[in-house]
């Protein structure tokens, strides 16, 4: 436990400028989506302005590249990127054994992408976001082919969950690579990867929003200045 001293009281904000403090010259990063990642996004364009820090950062998103490049951030095309030393992201929800539900953003595929191909990958959340079980608070999200949207449907339901179609002013919701999202409420996710090995068999599902075995570090931002560090 250590103490940010930014003088902001928001979570978020605390928890991105110590994850912007782990960033080092050179670096490429992977650039998370969500308003905990946006907060991570001003702090690094701060130092790189502050100590004229040279990064080249990879976006999970069309509205996390559109700020990155507002706020000055060198960016790569992520089709030419197979590696990156560093991803920063948020989740939804955070287990003990540091199992994440992500996705409520829409960039779960891409999101996942850039943490499987990162040497280390910091999840930042506020303490609301910390459960004991996955899923119960929080609805799963999946991605899914639309052709298949009735066939993904049927067999979330046989996985004992029951999707809704995520929809915005009464029209599906896309997300950037063209699929729609299904969230998905539980009663508890008490075994995450097998879950996840599960709905990934399902033909028609690009991707599901549960992350296993991928964080290197959990930093939790919390309302007084703490923050707490949680290695994985």
């Amino acid at each position: 436990m250590s103490t940010n001293p930014s003088g902001s009281h928001d979570p978020k904000a605390i928890a991105g400028a110590e994850a912007a403090r782990r960033v080092e010259d050179g670096m490429l990063l992977g650039l998370g989506t969500g308003s905990t990642a946006e907060h991570f996004l001003r702090a690094l364009a701060k130092r790189m302005h502050a100590e004229h820090l040279k990064v080249h950062g990879v976006p999970t998103s069309l509205r996390t590249e559109a700020l990155a490049r507002e706020l000055g951030i060198p960016l790569l095309d992520p089709s030419s990127v197979a590696h990156l030393d560093l991803t920063v992201d948020g989740a939804d929800e955070v287990d003990p054994k540091l199992n994440l539900i992500k996705g409520g953003g829409g960039a779960l595929l891409r999101e996942k992408v850039l943490a499987s191909i990162s040497k280390r990958e910091l999840i930042l959340v506020d303490p609301s976001k910390r459960v004991a079980v996955l899923g119960i608070r929080f609805p799963l999200p999946v991605e899914v082919l639309p052709f298949a949207r009735a066939a993904v449907e049927r067999g979330l339901k046989a996985a004992r969950l029951e999707p809704v179609l995520r929809v915005r002013d009464q029209k599906p919701v896309l997300s950037d690579n063209g699929n729609l999202l299904f969230d998905c409420r539980s009663n508890g996710i008490h075994d995450p990867r097998a879950l996840e090995r599960e709905l990934l068999l399902l033909p028609g599902v690009i991707e599901v929003g549960l992350f296993c075995g991928l964080t290197s570090e959990l930093i939790v931002g919390y309302p007084d200045g703490r923050v707490d560090c949680v290695k994985g």
